[in-house]
């Protein structure tokens, strides 16, 4: 490692160096041999291996489990406004790329994935939402909300507004009081917009909204279950706002039933299928999707959804998810004839693809019925996925047609 180095370090585990040599860009707190005698919470930290090596530089979080979350290998970064900067023109840059006419409403930055730990930023027209739960991301929130603004100017992109939902437990891991409410003194006076994904509009409530108001994640998908919703008779399962009901709706669906355990959800996808003019083929269900698929028969759908929210949210819990997971799966399966659609998916990281797929294998024998796949998909583009990070992987999509 260079001799003249001005930042406090850490020396890690073999284990953890390895994981580092590989690619992967955290340090827990456990895999710390020794370090510097005072780090203070959110400094610029080295990261060094047992023989000396260098091996990174990222935030040190004194109360997180993740204990330094590592930007840069570049032993000859200096952390700069200019690096920051950098890496937001980067994020913006990719989503102008690979969202094209949806580069209005999109994810324009995912943490780890763009290489700013901690931090999601969700574009909504002219209306940016973001959550930081990372403490040395916070402390530099300054700088990179400013070059998200001048990045997206430079673009001919105009932002009225940054809404923080900061409103989120976790950040008590990391030091960081929960609050939410606008950045900065310019911005407009209602925390309510209206977005378009897909051709259909939607009313997003970034104020009080799940996450950042919106899930962006699964545009694509909605789009797939669209064109195969002509003439069907479509249950949609945890529909939430109505997304995935919707686009079935205007993709041609006969007759879409949504159902959420939330009457409060389910309010908001009445105003969206009104929005759209769809009311008139659909129906709002406010019931347990377990007991529903219980009591529904056999035949009634062409074409069941199914879209829970994350049963497991660590690894201890995969076991308990993988039961639930499968009985609503199984359930679902039995409910349709021949030839009927299914599409289901996952958005737990910690449900990984081969276990999802190895559960929809055993629920289709209990159900008595075979998988015909039809697609396989994943989060949009706008949440990337780093091959050498596997926690940015998380959206498991599947369409099926049972036979």
């Amino acid at each position: 490692m260079k001799s003249s180095r001005n930042f406090p370090f850490v020396t890690v585990s073999k284990k953890a160096e390895r994981s580092l040599r590989g690619g992967h860009v955290w340090v827990y707190d456990a895999e710390i041999v020794s370090s510097s005698e005072k780090i203070e919470n959110g400094a610029m930290t080295d990261v060094i291996s047992l023989s000396g090596a260098y091996l990174g530089t990222g935030f040190y979080s004194e109360n997180s489990k993740i204990r330094v979350r590592v930007l840069t290998a570049n032993a000859n970064e200096t952390f700069t406004d200019a690096f920051f900067y950098r890496r937001v023109r980067y994020a913006v840059e990719y989503r102008k790329t690979v969202m094209k006419g949806d580069f209005s409403c999109c994810r324009l930055i995912f943490g780890e994935a763009d290489g700013l730990p901690g931090l999601t930023v969700d574009r909504y027209g002219d209306i940016l939402v973001a959550q930081i739960l990372s403490y040395g991301t916070e402390m530099r929130k300054g700088v990179i909300f400013s070059a998200l603004i001048d990045v997206l100017s430079e673009m001919g992109e105009k932002i009225n507004g940054i809404y923080e939902r900061n409103d989120v437990n976790i950040r008590k891991l990391e030091g960081l009081e929960e609050y939410k409410g606008w950045y900065g003194d310019s911005h407009p006076s209602a925390t309510e917009t209206t977005i378009v994904e897909n051709g259909i509009k939607y009313n997003v409530d970034f104020e009080n909204g799940q996450k950042t108001g919106f899930f962006l994640d699964q545009k694509y998908n909605r789009a797939a279950v669209a064109r195969l919703a002509e003439g069907k008779r479509v249950l949609d399962c945890f529909t939430h706002t109505g997304s995935f009901a919707l686009n079935a709706a205007r993709g041609g669906a006969e007759h879409v039933t949504a159902v959420d355990i939330s009457e409060t959800a389910l309010a908001q996808a009445r105003k969206n299928a009104e929005l759209n003019g769809l009311s008139d083929k659909m129906e709002f269900v406010c019931a347990d999707v377990f007991d529903l698929l219980s009591s529904t028969n056999r035949g009634e759908y062409d074409f069941i959804i199914l879209d829970p929210p994350a049963f497991t949210k660590s690894r201890k819990t995969v076991q308990n998810a993988e039961r639930g997971y499968h009985e609503i799966n199984y359930r679902a399966m039995k409910l349709l004839s021949r030839g009927g659609l299914f599409a289901t998916c996952s958005c737990s990281h910690f449900m990984r693809d081969d276990l999802f797929c190895q559960m929809l294998y055993n629920a289709s024998r209990d159900a008595g019925v075979e998988l015909k796949q039809i697609e396989a998909r994943a989060q949009s583009p706008d949440h990337p996925m780093l091959w050498n990070v596997p926690e940015t992987g998380y959206l498991k999509f599947y369409i099926f047609q049972v036979i």
